[in-house]
């Protein structure tokens, strides 16, 4: 993956995946259907300008802690594998909710995949599955074995979870780089679609540098795009990519235009 502070294009894609099998929500849907949702999505965001993209398996919800299992792994791989084929994708990444790292390096290493989103890399955090550990030493020692050109992407303090009492953000940014040895940095808001605080943003590379890529992980829009890439070297796009600004609803290449436009007026 191109180093995300001397990117062709500051946007990354999220194809958020149909339910894949056996998830609640799944209800005998075929590999089919999500496939081709799948390549559609990743067609619409090349036609309106982002080459690089993360597949994520984000209806899967309610999710497990770790391990996703292997019904999971191999419908992402399957959508991984196809998405890569789609003209004009360049570069992609896998994200396994809600912290299986070591399946998104799996899934990478059978695809040739760039890079993989992890939420808690080092440090823990409380969330709806309850309390995630970090499992930087288990993760980056299987990257050397498996696909040692994989980048790792780390949230510092993940939406959709609250930090142990007492850690501070700039601490837990400073340990991802320099004990949990991660490629780059996410700061996202909390919740799917929710802009983190510009300051957030600003704390974090101020805690680690301007060396460290970091990105924007939720709520990236038109109306935020200059506030946000002012501290940031990329943003990771979903929900404002939508028809209607709608999570559920297929990618709009209009709509990818138009955030491909304001990021390059930032």
């Amino acid at each position: 993956m191109p180093s995300p502070s001397e990117p062709k294009d500051r946007l990354v894609g999220v194809l958020h995946l149909l339910p894949t099998p056996g998830a609640p929500a799944a209800q005998g849907g075929s590999m089919e259907g999500l496939v081709a949702l799948a390549v559609q999505d990743a067609a619409a965001y090349v036609a309106g300008g982002i080459s690089t993209l993360v597949v994520e398996n984000y209806h899967d919800a309610p999710f497990f802690k770790d391990d996703a299992g292997p019904a999971t792994h191999a419908a992402m791989t399957v959508a991984a594998a196809r998405v890569l084929a789609v003209p004009g994708v360049e570069s992609l990444g896998i994200n396994v909710l809600r912290n299986d790292a070591h399946g998104a390096l799996g899934i990478a290493a059978a695809v040739g995949a760039d890079f993989i989103r992890v939420n808690v890399h080092t440090g823990s955090m409380y969330t709806d599955q309850g309390l995630i550990e970090g499992q930087a030493a288990r993760t980056m020692r299987q990257r050397a074995a498996l696909c040692p050109a994989v980048r790792v992407f780390a949230d510092v303090h993940v939406k959709h979870a609250s930090p142990v009492v007492g850690e501070v953000l700039e601490d837990a940014a400073r340990d991802a780089v320099y004990r949990g040895r991660a490629d780059g940095l996410i700061v996202s808001g909390v919740a799917t679609g929710a802009a983190p605080d510009p300051q957030r943003v600003e704390r974090v590379r101020g805690a680690v540098g301007a060396s460290v890529p970091i990105l924007i992980g939720s709520g990236f829009s038109l109306e935020n795009a200059a506030e946000l890439l002012a501290h940031a070297d990329r943003a990771i796009v979903g929900t404002a990519a939508k028809e209607g600004g709608d999570v559920r609803a297929p990618v709009c290449s209009d709509r990818v235009r138009a955030l491909v436009a304001a990021a390059a007026r930032s």
